[in-house]
């Protein structure tokens, strides 16, 4: 099993959302969709996980690793509908500590925290996303 991924920028701001399961055989895809993130957008990543039906500690120390790799180009990280024990509370590290995560109950409250940043939306996907006709 593995995710499908959509990447939608918003001026200053991207939105990387996942389906299906993020366990060791999807972290390579993860990567990818990461290294897409950052090659095309500006600000913060917003990593929606309403779609995610799970997580493997493999899949999680991937999200921590992405935290990095943002951070370290100088762009943040921040989790919306992070599955039931799957990441720190609001305002704590993520990246063993390295790193400050923000995290939003849902992709409504993360895109709020961004408002006003402007209107114009780009979106790229795999082939396989969810609803896709």
């Amino acid at each position: 099993m593995t995710i499908e991924w959509r990447y939608t920028i918003h001026p200053g701001l991207g939105v990387l959302s996942l389906a299906g399961f993020l366990g060791q055989e999807a972290v390579g895809r993860f990567q990818g969709a990461v290294g897409w993130a950052l090659a095309r957008g500006t600000g913060p990543v917003v990593l929606d996980l309403t779609g995610l039906r799970g997580w493997s500690d493999g899949g999680r120390l991937a999200v921590s690793e992405a935290a990095l790799r943002l951070a370290a180009e100088g762009r943040g990280l921040e989790l919306a509908a992070v599955p039931e024990g799957g990441a720190p509370p609001a305002g704590a590290g993520f990246g063993d500590g390295k790193v400050a995560v923000a995290v939003h109950g849902d992709l409504a409250a993360a895109l709020a925290a961004h408002r006003d940043r402007g209107v114009e939306e780009r979106e790229w996907r795999s082939d396989a996303w969810p609803g896709d006709a």
